[in-house]
């Protein structure tokens, strides 16, 4: 094999577009939905949309979930037998925490940009409704002593010593290994930390369901979100929200500290929901008549030591990796935060926006212009499925840059569980 084989030219990787079900709050309509039910039924929209059906039509499909089963091991191949593309098409999981959907778009380009696939759907799921139950860790340990014993008796012996404390199942956290601390909990030390204030979070969570509203008013999202157990549109969506209703609201997070500011309504709720992304070559795309929304051009991820800065009340929090994977990015880009049109920041909480964006400015990226930020809105109204999320923003601001018929380009920043961050950037040529 000659050189040139070994290491093919990087070729320009296409986004053609996305499909989405409708984001449910836990326990809600989706509430009895599976992963694998929830990603096939994006999938099937997404292949319906772009008349994938036929033979070999796809290169191959990665997805994941962060809340996970063991039934799901093999979520993203069980979701293809189950949906209308080939039953051939390759498939696998990748999980990143809430970078999971982001990262699955990036390990699709990267085998298209090398030439190794053609084609490639990327995405996520997951269900807070249907998060698994593990067995007691005590009563665990008895069941495997019992399948280890050699006889009939000494499996009994190993059974008698189950105790009625022992059938208590080991309920999911919503913690950090590390540290004990909630998602919540640590954004609201990384609030205190930059001085992120009340009033600001809830601007920019009304700012939120109020530009997702106006978004589907509009349209926008007719080829993205494809309806699912009765619902067409995000059921987390409040369109009449104001700063007025949400100042109301009491805080949820940081009640250990004076004046604690983080509210359910400036932060994302549990959700249910899957989210997929059609990338591709020019050269597919061309064949098959479809045009480009965008491209990716850059991606970079970051993590920060988080167990030992942020509960300390350091800078570096739970949820600020992109505080440094994004300036990482730029200059290996050669660019500069004013160089983008549109900006998407995952909002796990309004809070860890805002000192996303202060970070930036200190790290000497500059102001954002809010007018540039989520303008069709994002998680705090949208809700977030952790790893659906990265693929929902990529197909939403594919749109939009398509939408403004010129050359643009749009920044993505998701932060994630573990101290981690994804970031990545898409252009319009």
């Amino acid at each position: 094999m000659s050189p040139q084989q070994l290491a093919p030219s990087v070729r320009r990787v296409a986004i053609l577009g996305g499909a989405r079900i409708p984001f449910a709050r836990s326990d809600g309509p989706h509430a009895t939905a599976s992963d694998q039910q929830m990603l096939t039924a994006a999938l099937d929209g997404l292949v319906e949309r772009y008349g994938l059906q036929g033979p070999g039509a796809v290169g191959e499909f990665v997805a994941g979930a962060v809340l996970k089963h063991s039934r799901d091991f093999n979520l993203a191949r069980e979701s293809v037998l189950g949906s209308a593309l080939d039953p051939r098409t390759p498939a696998y999981d990748i999980q990143q925490a809430c970078g999971t959907g982001l990262q699955a778009v990036i390990a699709a380009a990267n085998k298209i940009a090398l030439g190794q696939t053609d084609s490639a759907i990327a995405g996520g799921a997951d269900t807070a409704s249907d998060a698994p139950l593990g067995v007691n860790d005590s009563l665990r340990r008895i069941l495997l002593a019992a399948r280890r014993a050699k006889t009939p008796g000494g499996r009994l012996k190993a059974l008698a010593k189950v105790r009625p404390r022992h059938l208590v199942p080991e309920i999911p956290r919503n913690a950090e290994p590390r540290t004990g601390l909630s998602m919540g909990e640590h954004a609201a030390v990384t609030a205190r930390a930059w001085g992120i204030g009340r009033r600001a979070q809830d601007e920019l969570a009304a700012a939120s369901h109020q530009r997702l509203a106006a978004a589907y008013e509009r349209g926008f999202f007719e080829d993205l979100v494809v309806p699912f157990r009765g619902l067409d549109r995000d059921q987390n969506l409040r369109p009449g929200s104001t700063v007025e209703q949400l100042a109301a609201l009491k805080p949820v997070f940081g009640l250990d500290q004076p004046e604690p500011t983080m509210t359910a309504g400036n932060s994302t709720p549990l959700t249910d929901g899957a989210a997929t992304v059609l990338l591709a070559s020019e050269e597919w795309a061309r064949e098959r008549g479809l045009a480009p929304l965008a491209y990716l051009t850059a991606y970079e991820t970051a993590a920060v030591d988080f167990a030992a800065g942020d509960v300390a009340g350091g800078e570096d929090g739970l949820l600020m990796a992109p505080a440094y994977a994004v300036p990482r990015m730029l200059e290996r880009a050669g660019l500069a935060l004013d160089d983008f049109d549109l900006v998407e920041i995952h909002e796990a909480f309004a809070s860890q926006v805002l000192a996303t964006l202060a970070a930036w400015e200190k790290r000497g990226l500059g102001t954002l212009d809010r007018a540039r930020l989520n303008v069709a809105g994002s998680s705090l109204a949208t809700g977030h499925p952790f790893a659906a999320t990265g693929a929902r923003i990529v197909a939403t601001l594919a749109k939009l840059l398509a939408e403004r018929d010129a050359p643009a380009r749009g920044l993505i920043s998701v932060c994630a569980a573990g101290g981690q961050g994804v970031t990545a950037v898409l252009e319009r040529a």
